[in-house]
């Protein structure tokens, strides 16, 4: 797969292809996945580094000083046969079914709860969504749910502790609610604590829509 993008601002004479690193004349700024920003090259070096990791290369090309630049990402593209058929990859998102799923989502980030209720809705569940465990609590008195997506940097009460308080509850009272742990950490020991702690699975943030919905998926497969 390759991906071009063309920028109005020129590089320096002295930038080095491939990007190992990489020099600028002028700093730019670009929205582009939240990884180029106002530096000197640090967002295209991390952008390096995470296509590497895939397995791919970037490379840049300018025409010489205001001529603008281009930068070309390519990456490898595995094709579905070496998929297991059952693997969630496989499955399209219009067989994501969740009807009747009842779903509390807790996060203090309003933009993280309105965009996980949106994607959840969208395949037919039934979303609730606060911003506090204290609140995600309240709610568990009220009625039962059938998975809990928790945030886990909370203030007050973490998402850990709150998994705890569900935990010590009857499964009439959803205490063997399925859990996923959202966490901003994305290393392999938080994972391992978010497991530990009880979640059943753990996804970082930003929330990739499709990773949320296939593990969702997945997650209530196993379950039935």
């Amino acid at each position: 797969m390759r991906l071009a993008l063309s920028w109005g601002i020129q590089a320096s004479h002295e930038m080095p292809l491939p990007i190992y690193p990489v020099s600028f004349g002028t700093p730019f700024t670009t929205t582009l996945s939240g990884l180029f920003c106002t530096t000197k090259g640090l967002g295209l070096a991390i952008v390096s580094h995470l296509v590497d990791l895939h397995g791919g290369t970037v490379q840049a090309a300018s025409l010489g000083e205001g001529q603008g630049s281009t930068f070309i990402v390519r990456l490898p593209v595995m094709t579905a046969s070496k998929l297991h058929p059952d693997h969630p990859s496989m499955r399209d998102r219009s067989e994501l079914h969740f009807n009747g799923l009842r779903v509390l989502f807790v996060d203090d980030e309003r933009d993280s709860r309105e965009l996980g209720t949106f994607l959840l809705e969208q395949q037919g569940a039934k979303v609730t969504q606060v911003g506090s465990a204290s609140e995600a609590l309240n709610q568990l008195q009220q009625a039962k749910f059938d998975l809990l997506i928790s945030d886990i940097g909370m203030p007050d009460m973490d998402g850990y502790a709150l998994l705890r308080h569900i935990r010590e509850r009857s499964p009439d009272q959803s205490g063997d609610i399925l859990a996923i742990a959202i966490t901003a950490y994305a290393g392999e020991s938080d994972q391992q604590q978010a497991l530990a702690a009880g979640f059943q699975q753990h996804i970082t943030k930003p929330i990739e829509p499709e990773t949320l919905l296939q593990t969702i998926w997945m997650l209530v497969q196993q379950k039935e």
